[in-house]
């Protein structure tokens, strides 16, 4: 099973019905998506600018952030099935279909790892993951993805989030990190086939 992180920043991408099209296609019984926050994640960080309201609300309403950006996902790619629970997850995929996680189950009451804006989607893919025992993670980007840098040169220069380079120390499973426009490369290698550019 693989986790599929797409950027929030493929909201508004051309690239992003392509995405879809091709995980709902080729990775039915194989893909979870984690949704980025998108626009609907930037509203919060300027209502927090503006109110300097505590990172615990900011962290549980970019959740619902990343929420909202799995609604408009289905709503593009109906073949997706919305999941918020891991079973879930596992039941769609067991019935064939690829899932988009609905990230309900990360909202906070107290602050912990996770209520920190060093912990964006990326992350929480990761964690995602972990939980799930995954055998690949990809996160797609839609800014440049220089293919000579690790984990940590990808986090030095903003690409991935701050608390990602840590907890990817300890993940059992490649972690992918590529372009919007990779579509037909990680869909080579979803269907077995060797992909170049796409392994890190």
């Amino acid at each position: 099973m693989w986790v599929v992180k797409l950027g929030g920043s493929l909201a508004r991408d051309a690239h992003l019905p392509q995405w879809l099209d091709m995980l709902a296609e080729v990775g039915g019984g194989r893909v979870a998506i984690v949704p980025g926050g998108a626009a609907f994640a930037d509203t919060v960080r300027q209502a927090q600018a503006h109110w300097a309201f505590n990172d615990l609300a900011a962290h549980n309403m970019a959740v619902l952030a990343m929420g909202q950006t799995a609604l408009m996902i289905h709503a593009l790619e109906p073949r997706l099935t919305l999941a918020t629970q891991d079973e879930q997850i596992r039941r769609a995929l067991h019935a064939g279909r690829a899932a988009v996680w609905m990230p309900l189950t990360v909202l906070r009451d107290a602050p912990d790892a996770l209520t920190s804006w060093d912990v964006t989607a990326d992350s929480l893919a990761l964690w995602l993951a972990s939980r799930l025992n995954a055998e690949r993670l990809v996160i797609v980007k839609s800014c440049a993805v220089n293919p000579q840098h690790g984990i940590k040169e990808l986090c030095a220069s903003g690409v991935l989030d701050a608390r990602f380079a840590e907890w990817a120390r300890t993940a059992d499973f490649p972690i992918d990190v590529v372009q919007r426009d990779s579509v037909a490369r990680v869909r080579e290698a979803l269907l077995g086939g060797v992909a170049r550019d796409v392994v890190r």
